[in-house]
């Protein structure tokens, strides 16, 4: 009997994993079921590129995983019962349905988070999503010359998302809301070089703000301060996806899975969870933050152990750490800002249109990566003789 692997999600970090063990495992012993409500990739690191009216490239499941043995199955995720190892979907038509495992790997990532403040959920764009990015597209093609455009946020998404809007349509009165200092984890070269850019870009700061309202033409402060805003866009950080915090499995307050250094649950060891729906902890004693460059890492980890486990090999033991942040600021400009292990800024960064090239090939990287998922690995596939419940193996002879 085949031992039945099933990838919640197909983002970065779903679509990194369901490859990796494609091609790890032979595929006459495992069948490998990716569960994901839409039928091509989304590039989430470019969605505010779409934002604006840029086109991205299609990348349809169907072509990107034809031939690898991974099963695409177009279906929202309903529940997960880890006492009984069964997922509730439901199709596109509406039917329900549930799918049966031997090993589950949840991937089902993130979305945008409004923290609770009064109005955002009502007045507020997301580009946290596909459909988010879209209806904020729409909004913006819609606006006239020099209406106000407020960006809530200071983090990686706001800084990205603030500039590209404002070199997109230099006809709108773009500003960002941060809660601390414009750029203040950065170092000082990095600050310096965001504080031009923005300057060139005409975008207005507005620092240690804390938003406490949003309404349909203005964001409300702490201390009373409205901005203008025909369009609010929120991207104040990231909040799990719900579905975890309703299972039998160990989370966190906000919801994350609870894992060990091969990303297996302490609580349900046949689950496994990667990208944002984990807790994981990185150099320092750190948790790593919500990101892809966190997610990639975690989902070839979860592949490898799955495949080591089912087989009897080692293993892996690969810490993951961080090197760099790249932050798109437009298309002409970027910021390649050199880290720590544990992700904190050290003097070195790297600026203007040669960070912008090198944040590009990043985003291509990470979807060429998606799209040709069993491609660079071991062309010998290790197969599981025996894979029961219990998680007994026996491994093959070679």
């Amino acid at each position: 009997m085949q031992h039945r692997i099933i990838v919640l999600g197909a983002g970065y970090t779903g679509a990194f994993a369901a490859g990796r063990l494609a091609k790890r495992l032979h595929r006459d012993d495992v069948a490998i079921t990716l569960v994901n409500d839409e039928p091509d990739f989304v590039e989430r690191v470019r969605l505010h590129q779409l934002a604006v009216g840029q086109d991205l490239r299609p990348r349809p499941f169907g072509e990107m995983f034809a031939g690898t043995g991974v099963e695409l199955r177009l279906a929202r995720v309903t529940g997960v019962d880890v006492d009984r190892r069964t997922v509730a979907v439901t199709d596109a038509n509406g039917g329900a349905g549930e799918l049966e495992y031997d090993t589950l790997v949840y991937a089902l990532g993130s979305g945008w988070n409004d923290q609770g403040v009064p109005g955002t959920a009502e007045h507020a764009h997301e580009i946290a999503s596909r459909p988010g990015a879209l209806r904020l597209r729409e909004r913006l093609a819609g606006l006239d010359a020099g209406q106000p455009v407020v960006v809530v946020g200071g983090g990686l998404t706001g800084l990205e998302a603030a500039t590209e809007i404002a070199e997109a349509r230099p006809d709108l009165a773009v500003a960002l809301l941060t809660r601390g200092g414009l750029g203040d984890w950065l170092s000082g070269k990095g600050r310096g070089h965001l504080r031009k850019v923005f300057g060139t870009l005409g975008i207005t700061v507005h620092e240690h703000a804390a938003v406490t309202g949003v309404a349909a033409d203005r964001v409300t402060t702490a201390d009373g301060t409205a901005v203008p805003a025909a369009v609010t866009v929120w991207t104040t950080g990231f909040a799990v996806h719900p579905i975890a915090r309703a299972t039998a499995l160990e989370v966190t307050g906000t919801g994350l899975i609870v894992v060990d250094g091969t990303m297996r649950s302490v609580s349900h060891p046949d689950v496994y969870a990667v990208g944002d729906a984990a807790m994981v902890m990185g150099p320092g004693d750190k948790p790593l933050r919500m990101s892809c460059a966190s997610g990639g890492p975690t989902a070839w980890q979860a592949a490898d152990a799955i495949a080591a486990r089912l087989t009897g090999g080692k293993l892996p033991n690969v810490p993951v750490r961080y090197f760099n942040q790249c932050i798109s600021l437009g298309r002409k400009e970027g910021l390649i800002q050199y880290v720590t292990a544990d992700d904190r800024a050290v003097d070195a960064a790297l600026t203007g249109r040669l960070a912008a090239v090198y944040k590009e090939m990043v985003c291509k990287g990470a979807a060429w990566g998606v799209a040709h998922p069993t491609f660079g690995l071991p062309t010998r596939r290790r197969v599981v003789r025996k894979a029961a419940r219990t998680g007994a193996t026996v491994k093959a002879p070679a």
